[in-house]
């Protein structure tokens, strides 16, 4: 049994009650890990230790150095990326072959990101009065409180951490209660890169309550969250009754929308990569394929060929193409989808059940037929590996089919028509949208969503203004005095 501490003020320290909880590993069902399971008390501690630090040796560095620190962390995060994405396997279940891949490319936002430090400029702004000179100059937000998924913990905690690090904010850090291992070892590292004490601090605790108490707490500025629109909602009520600045970066039920005279093999092969790699378990998931009805039949019959021969089993295996749910509650919720997609007519064209040889939290691909917008499956987030398979007839009716739905997160084109490939792509209601293609990002793109998919961006230049606050600045240039009873 392994175990972490808590990092506050740069010291690893327990949970103020003693108080612990164990973590267990998806794929053998066995607890691998006891972490601290921490409360208000100790959230108060960290939003203190990351106030300190931003009132004293963090918030007097250059933006220079701030850049320097962010690009030496890339280096030690480079080598330390096979120890991490073991640490990711073992607390999600993920594929280790995708988790190595995710932390391999770790490095590139902190580079990014540590080139966006000294470059967050303000502006000199024309006066319409001829005695004012006039500009403006961007400063952190503050302390940040980043609430982070269990799905990718430490991508989706990078996509808020570079750009809020390079804008000169602190960050106090509540992970998923069932992933804490690889954030509390990932914070370590920040000592060795020469970050001072208390910019980064991590709190890990089992429930609701410490993550409530980190949206709620009045010396928080931010709140950056991933995860469930429904708890993204509550964490939004909780910030903004203290006036908190807000990210919200939640759910999603994409549309992967394929025209007649699209590549079918290439488009399989997007359809496959969108909803069955992860298990499914991505805010991004392409979970809804909207198919032509002319070629739905030939599309449909490839993608179950390719769904039947998928590996299934260990995540450390590199044989293995999809890993277990990663926890048994999200286990129980998608064994529901199962049944109420029975229950409610769906045509079962592969899986809907798990895979019992395995045991554990393991279940097969599975894909829907003959479903109705009405059914759960098709409007819910199943975040699993669940495709649904509508069909339709012209262009105006994908689109609207695509857009008919509460979320507006990602989505994809698949034509060979470069007309219609913008055309549609420009017409779909969502933050990023992919032509021929499906599941790719970048530390240069923001990603985020529109409708329920939620508010603001992450990654990209715009990004780290997101951390800062614009401040405009007048200087009265003649010394002159005025009529203080007219406005200026």
């Amino acid at each position: 049994m392994r175990t972490f501490p808590l990092l506050i003020g740069g010291v690893a320290v327990p949970a103020a009650s003693g108080a612990t909880y164990e973590s267990v590993d998806p794929f053998t069902g066995q607890a691998w890990v006891q972490v601290p399971d921490g409360g208000a008390v100790d959230i108060d501690r960290a939003v203190r230790a990351a106030r300190a630090a931003l009132n004293g040796p963090w918030g007097q560095l250059t933006a220079t150095a701030r850049g320097k620190l962010l690009w030496r962390l890339s280096e030690i995060i480079g080598r330390e990326a096979e120890n991490l994405a073991d640490l990711e396997v073992r607390d999600g279940g993920k594929l280790l072959r995708e988790m190595s891949g995710q932390m391999a490319s770790l490095p590139d936002y902190y580079r990014y990101f540590a080139g966006m430090a000294d470059k967050l400029e303000g502006s000199v702004i024309p006066s319409d009065k001829p005695n004012f000179l006039i500009y403006t100059k961007h400063e952190p937000v503050g302390v940040v409180g980043a609430i982070t998924p269990w799905n990718s913990p430490l991508l989706l905690l990078t996509w808020k951490l570079a750009a809020g690090l390079a804008a000169g904010c602190t960050f106090v850090i509540k992970p998923s209660d069932h992933t804490p291992a690889s954030t509390l070892a990932f914070a370590r590292l920040f000592e060795e890169a020469g970050f001072p004490p208390g910019v980064v601090n991590v709190v890990t605790g089992w429930g609701p309550e410490t993550g409530a108490a980190l949206a709620a707490h009045p010396g928080v500025d931010k709140i950056a969250f991933t995860g469930s629109t429904e708890t993204g909602i509550k964490v939004g009520q909780a910030a903004l009754a203290s006036m908190t600045r807000l990210t919200l970066e939640l759910g999603g039920k994409s549309a992967q929308v394929v025209f007649p005279d699209a590549d079918l093999d290439a488009a399989a092969n997007g359809v496959i990569a969108g909803v069955f790699a992860a298990t499914g378990q991505t805010c991004l998931a392409g979970s809804r394929l909207l198919v032509h009805e002319s070629v739905a039949e030939e599309l449909v019959a490839k993608i179950v060929a390719r769904a039947s021969t998928i590996v299934v089993g260990d995540p450390h295996d590199p044989a293995t193409e999809m890993g277990p749910v990663s926890n048994e509650q999200q286990y129980q919720k998608v064994l529901s989808h199962f049944a109420s997609a029975r229950a409610d007519g769906a045509t079962i064209a592969y899986g809907a059940e798990p895979v019992a040889e395995l045991g554990g939290f393991f279940v097969k691909p599975t894909i829907l037929t003959d479903v109705t917008p009405e059914m759960r499956a098709v409007a819910e987030e199943v975040f699993g590996p669940v495709l649904v398979v509508l069909t339709f007839a012209d262009e105006d009716e994908a689109v609207a089919m695509a857009n008919g739905t509460e979320f507006g997160l990602a989505g994809s084109v698949w034509t060979k028509d470069v007309h219609r490939a913008h055309r549609v792509a420009g017409n779909l209601r969502a933050g990023t949208i992919w032509i021929n293609s499906y599941r790719a990002v970048s530390p240069s793109v923001p990603f985020g969503g529109m409708g329920s998919s939620g508010i603001g961006r992450e990654n990209g230049i715009d990004a780290v203004k997101d951390f800062t606050e614009t401040k405009a600045i007048w200087v009265e240039l003649t010394g002159d005095t005025r009529d203080p009873f007219t406005l200026g």
